[in-house]
């Protein structure tokens, strides 16, 4: 028995997963389960199972962007579901399989490695995931651009229903008064700062690294009629000037850079007014501070990282802000992916057209891994709201029902 076997034959339990070799040999790993689809994959060649095995954090992704493991129908995520569904994230413990004292020294000391962000790898790092072409986005977005967790009050909602119910509930948790002023780190393609300055009467100031954005979010501003009021600028938060009176990072801290978190927080206190509110809304780890995965840091988001709530809590706390109010989304990102992957299935010939099919593989990939890790492994969103004043918002978060349901009346 090959290693990879070996190893499939003790980690699939749960669900089967049945492989056609190269040789043309077939084996079947695990046990029929309700509630997880069975997988069928084919290695195109003999050197494929020493492949992954040797490579376990980019193996089985490599190989599959260059057609040397085919999946049926296309649909890569029924085979990271499978995986991700043996081991939950809950079920960590109960199955024995907290770290030994080894590991656990050995993850100190890399979490303790320097993760540099400085501008320069900043504006490389978002140019290549998000100068790609807005052809790609176009796709699989809902129709106000926004490309970050989506708010399902409803699991069965459209995507494009739960986008703008994402967007009244970050205006709501903001407190906002008409004529205000309000920053939007990374402002992405413009959507919400579009929203913001429809149903609040706000003034909005956006920036983002992205060329392409930057390009859309103006464009859009101007066909609003609205660009005297929503400005979007192409810089570094670092560089922005204040003062606001509120200020809203959606999706942005994830690019920001462990190194570079308490700049993040510093400089957003200082372009606070003293009756200042600022909305983060970021993913997080719901355990201890890890690294990357190295499919991602090589293919989709490089120098991105995903911050455990002790990393954000001890970065802020040298800010003197206040953290009013906190949510976890545990699996609304999940449903999100959900609705881009989908969409992007949907639109398989057109994305090869724009670029070719290992970018579909790579691609499809990345977001099946990622909806997986929503749904069964340790990330989730967090929503932090902070203040510069204790005394700025009111006493009981009530507010915020009130706010969101206006705002939804708005549309």
């Amino acid at each position: 028995m090959s290693l990879i076997e070996t190893f499939l034959s003790r980690q699939i339990t749960r669900g089967e997963l049945e492989i056609t070799f190269a040789d043309g040999t077939v084996r079947t790993f695990g046990a029929p389960d309700a509630e997880i689809d069975k997988v069928r994959i084919r290695f195109m060649d003999r050197h494929v199972p020493g492949f992954i095995a040797r490579h376990p954090r980019l193996g089985l992704g490599e190989a599959y962007m260059d057609h040397r493991v085919e999946v049926e129908d296309h649909d890569i995520r029924r085979l990271i579901t499978l995986a991700r569904r043996q081991k939950p994230f809950e079920a960590a413990e109960r199955d024995g399989l907290a770290p030994s004292w080894l590991r656990r020294k050995a993850r100190d000391i890399s979490d303790l490695l320097p993760r540099p962000n400085d501008l320069v790898r900043a504006r490389r790092n978002v140019q290549h995931h998000y100068d790609i072409g807005d052809d790609l986005y176009a796709l699989f977005l809902d129709s106000e651009w926004q490309y970050s967790c989506a708010y399902f009050t409803d699991p069965g909602n459209s995507l494009e229903q739960a986008q703008r119910d994402k967007m009244a509930h970050i205006a709501a948790k903001l407190d906002l008064k008409p004529g205000q002023r309000v920053l939007d780190i990374g402002c992405g393609w413009g959507g919400l700062g579009l929203y913001l300055n429809r149903v609040a009467g706000v003034e909005v100031v956006g920036v983002t690294l992205s060329n392409e954005q930057h390009a859309r979010a103006r464009m859009r501003a101007e066909q609003a009629g609205v660009a005297d009021k929503v400005d979007f600028r192409l810089m570094d938060y670092r560089d922005v000037e204040g003062p606001f009176d509120r200020i809203v990072s959606i999706g942005m801290f994830e690019h920001v850079g462990s190194d570079q978190f308490e700049t993040f927080f510093r400089k957003c206190r200082s372009l606070l007014t003293p009756d200042g509110v600022m909305l983060l809304h970021t993913i997080g780890r719901y355990g201890r501070p890890g690294r990357t995965d190295a499919f991602t840091d090589k293919y989709i988001f490089p120098g991105g990282y995903i911050p455990a709530m002790s990393e954000i809590t001890s970065a802020y706390e040298h800010s003197r802000l206040f953290m009013t109010d906190t949510e976890t989304l545990r699996v609304h990102y999940g449903h999100t992916i959900r609705h881009w992957y989908d969409r992007c299935l949907a639109a398989r010939e057109k994305i090869i057209e724009l670029y070719d099919e290992r970018f579909f593989r790579m691609w499809t990939f990345y977001l099946a891994g990622a909806e997986t890790v929503f749904r069964y492994g340790g990330m989730g969103n967090y929503q932090l709201q902070f203040s510069r004043n204790r005394y700025t918002l009111p006493l009981t978060r009530d507010y915020i029902a009130e706010a969101e349901a206006k705002y939804r009346a708005l549309g």
